[in-house]
């Protein structure tokens, strides 16, 4: 075949043309570079000659020379173009005459970018520019034009701080032991490190919901609770987790006073393995002991002296998981633990109160020719000393002591012998709770079946509700004031009512991890999306859940449109959707490419939307006024990794990205979505809003030694005095902005158990919400302070003012 090459030939030659391409814009930048400098050493020489001059003012000029609007036509770097050609100075000449103490010493101080998964900043020569490294790929950023040196820039702490107001989400899905009343009528649960007391009736949650109160002292999640018999004190146990530095953080149990939510003793710190399963307080002797079973493999049993946090026995229980654990109300020698195909009964011998001199004595129940269930989850004990079990096939059996048993009463005494007198066929599936009412009688709750069944003496059925579908199975049963029920479900919905009015929602919350967050433009409400496939718009006012619907996908990002009228939502196959807020109804179903989508933004007008997806591209659409059609006006290409974050300018007009690997570009959308390859154009270019974690306004929030995923979300307040922080150490962070020094101090607020994926102020910066990814929870905090909300000071990222938390450099 004539004039055919060799095979690979045009590939190679393609592959040759692009390095080609590639080599001339960089030789261009670094001309552009060097121009800068020597303009910029220019202007330092003018300048100093005029410093001597105490009255002349003449700095003034010369700061107005060096800044440019970013809307102008003009480009900040025509002047150094135009000296190039007389050469006036090689980049080796300007580091042997620069002044700085770096060039002095002979070396460049960006040439040394650190080790692997190291973060490191360098101030660059002239005040041009700052680099930073994350995993040692060198990331430069351009000095806005108004800052003349970073030192001026404020380096404290905000005056605005966090409080925690509302906590969204109950951990029903994959715990048991999560849900009691207590004297002072609170309901008492947990979700990721918090424990929340929920006043249903009133309170200072205002409409539509009472008010909660949280305790927040573990520190990593908590797994289980048990209320003390005088309803007043709490215990709960956390599992084990590591810290930001990877150091493991050992499970322990916290006795605190719920009425003034301080810690009265910690239990267990060192004792327990991976986490604590299960806990009980004693009831004979009116709660002086404490039982605690751990999540080791030989799920580890121990009784502790509450009041001097002792432990007084150990032994190891058995190798299959117990799921419950319980103190007999007549006496506290018996200890029934229950689980996997078992039901244990124990005999404590408290060796005169000396720590670690009692025993423990195990008699393993027998079902004989009763089937032999799979799971025991739980039991209750009646008044007459008879035990209720719930098993996994429906069924509720009745334990009863033995004679001769019944008269060696006493902590000491024999063992005590249970055995199986009756059995009735309860739910179909499995029974996840029992419930002992203050009457007498018996609440089950069914998982398949959702039913829950109130029996009476001799287990006869009373009266019975279904629970929808929607809120999933019955996970725990507690009574509350009169004919009040409680009941925390298995899709992390906690409801209020009774058998014969039903049942209505008052906390709901995701089932899967979270990562979509967006938050209404003009009303306190956000939206929520994430891996349970469900998309929730939340009244940030009453605490309740507004509605729901069903995505049949996973959401991972969402974005209001400016007229709040509908929403955006980008899916994990490249779909996004377009949904009326009013009517919830599906307005524009679009597809780009079939890769997750990562992030999709409004521009601040509404008259585009940017999606950024996991193929590296950035895809561009028109908007029509409501919002409710788009056409493709374009594609951003030159990504080389996923689109992480992105920013529309505060004129509608140019796009500010991150990617996966660190990169930082800038688009003309308007011309073109055309890539601006002369970055340091953009410097002085106004953002409407800044969650690009990468930036030389937010680079000082990046810890040291990071990897470059430390940090998943930030977000600048409307007013923009501050900066919020999601990293992957479970933590929301508080800066303020421009946060633009290496080692920025900030306000450190935990409570999530798991990596924070989002944080999004609200519109009037009242408050701030952040997502737990894998703990499902939602945090609505409150910002208080010298900020809240108000008119944002005149452009804060050009001649930032010095603030007096600014000489606090902590």
């Amino acid at each position: 075949m004539d004039g055919a090459g060799g095979p690979g030939e045009g590939p190679a030659q393609e592959a040759l043309q692009s390095l080609s391409r590639r080599l001339q814009v960089q030789e261009k930048e670094m001309e552009l570079v060097k121009a800068a400098l020597a303009e910029a050493l220019r202007l330092l020489r003018l300048q100093a000659p005029l410093n001597s001059l105490q009255d002349s003012g003449a700095p003034a000029p010369i700061r107005d020379r060096a800044r440019r609007n970013s809307s102008s036509s003009s480009s900040p770097s025509e002047r150094p173009r135009q000296k190039l050609s007389r050469k006036a100075a090689s980049s080796a000449n300007l580091l042997l005459r620069s002044g700085s103490t770096e060039s002095r010493g002979g070396k460049d101080p960006l040439s040394s970018p650190g080790g692997p998964g190291s973060r490191r900043s360098n101030y660059n020569l002239e005040g041009i520019s700052v680099k930073m490294f994350l995993r040692g790929r060198p990331i430069t950023m351009y000095i806005p034009s108004g800052i003349r040196s970073l030192e001026e820039l404020p380096s404290g702490p905000p005056p605005e701080t966090l409080s925690l107001d509302w906590v969204y989400g109950y951990r029903g899905r994959d715990s048991r032991s999560n849900l009691f009343v207590l004297r002072s009528g609170e309901v008492v649960y947990f979700i990721a490190c918090v424990v929340v007391l929920y006043r249903p009736e009133g309170g200072p949650g205002g409409p539509g919901g009472g008010g909660q109160r949280h305790y927040r002292g573990h520190t990593d999640c908590v797994r289980c609770l048990a209320v003390h018999p005088d309803g007043v004190r709490v215990a709960s146990g956390q599992t084990a987790g590591v810290d930001k530095d990877g150091k493991p953080l050992q499970p322990v149990v916290h006795v605190w006073d719920s009425e003034t939510l301080l810690k009265l003793q910690e239990i267990g710190l060192g004792a327990f393995e991976r986490g604590v399963g299960a806990l009980a307080f004693s009831v004979a002797d009116q709660g002086a002991f404490l039982c605690v079973v751990d999540d080791s493999n030989e799920h580890m049993l121990s009784v502790w002296d509450c009041s001097r946090g002792t432990k007084l026995a150990e032994i190891k229980s058995t190798n299959d998981s117990v799921l419950a654990v319980g103190f007999s109300p007549r006496d506290s020698s018996c200890i029934v633990t229950s689980g996997k195909s078992h039901v244990h009964f124990w005999n404590w011998s408290g060796g005169a109160g000396a720590p670690g001199n009692g025993t423990l004595t195990r008699k393993q129940g027998v079902f004989g020719k009763y089937k032999k269930p799979k799971f025991v989850p739980c039991f209750v004990f009646l008044p007459d000393g008879d035990i209720l079990t719930g098993d996994s096939e429906g069924n509720i059996l009745t334990w009863g002591r033995s004679l001769s048993d019944a008269r060696t009463p006493g902590r000491g005494g024999a063992k005590e012998t249970y055995g199986i007198v009756a059995q009735a066929h309860a739910h179909e599936g499995s029974i996840f709770a029992l419930c002992l009412r203050r009457d007498g009688t018996v609440l089950s709750g069914g998982g398949r079946d959702r039913r829950l069944v109130q029996w009476g003496p001799g287990l006869v059925a009373l009266q019975e509700a279904e629970i929808p579908e929607h809120f999933g199975a019955v996970r725990a049963i507690a009574e509350g004031l009169g004919s009040e029920l409680l009941v925390g479900t298995t899709k992390n919905a906690l409801l209020r009512g009774d058998l014969a009015q039903g049942f209505t929602p008052v906390i709901q919350g995701h089932t899967d991890e979270l990562w979509g967050l967006c938050t209404h433009p003009f009303q306190n409400r956000f939206l929520t999306c994430g891996h349970d496939r469900q998309l929730c718009l939340w009244d940030g006012e009453g605490h309740a859940l507004a509605w729901s619907i069903d995505l049949k996908e996973t959401g991972l990002c969402a974005d209001f449109h400016p007229s709040g009228a509908v929403v955006a939502v980008g899916l994990n196959t490249g779909r996004w959707l377009v949904l009326d807020t009013e009517t919830r109804e599906i307005v524009s179903d679009v597809t780009d490419g079939n890769e997750q989508l990562s992030v999709v933004r409004y521009s601040p007008d509404g008259f585009y939307l940017a999606i950024g997806s996991h193929d590296n591209m950035i895809y561009i659409y028109s908007v029509s006024s409501d919002g409710a059609k788009s056409s493709r006006f374009g594609r951003c290409v030159g990504h080389s990794s996923f689109i992480t974050h992105l920013d529309w300018s505060k004129d509608g007009n140019f796009i500010m990205s991150n990617s996966g690997d660190y990169e930082i570009l800038y688009w003309d959308v308007a011309g073109g979505c055309k890539l601006l390859r002369n970055r340091y154009e953009s410097r002085d270019r106004e953002w409407a809003t800044y969650t690009c974690v990468l930036g030389f306004h937010v680079y000082g929030v990046w810890p040291d030694g990071s990897d470059g995923t430390d940090i998943n979300s930030l977000c600048r307040s409307h007013n923009e005095r501050v900066v919020a922080v999601a990293d992957d150490f479970c933590k929301v962070h508080l800066f303020q902005y421009p946060c633009a020094r290496a080692k920025a101090p900030s306000l450190v607020y935990g409570g999530h158990g798991s990596h924070v994926t989002s944080v999004r102020f609200t519109y009037d910066d009242s408050h701030l919400i952040s997502l737990g990814g894998k703990d499902a929870s939602i945090f609505q905090w409150r910002v208080l302070g010298a900020g809240g909300a108000g008119p944002a000071p005149a452009t804060p990222s050009r001649t930032p003012s010095l603030s007096p938390a600014s000489s606090l450099d902590v």
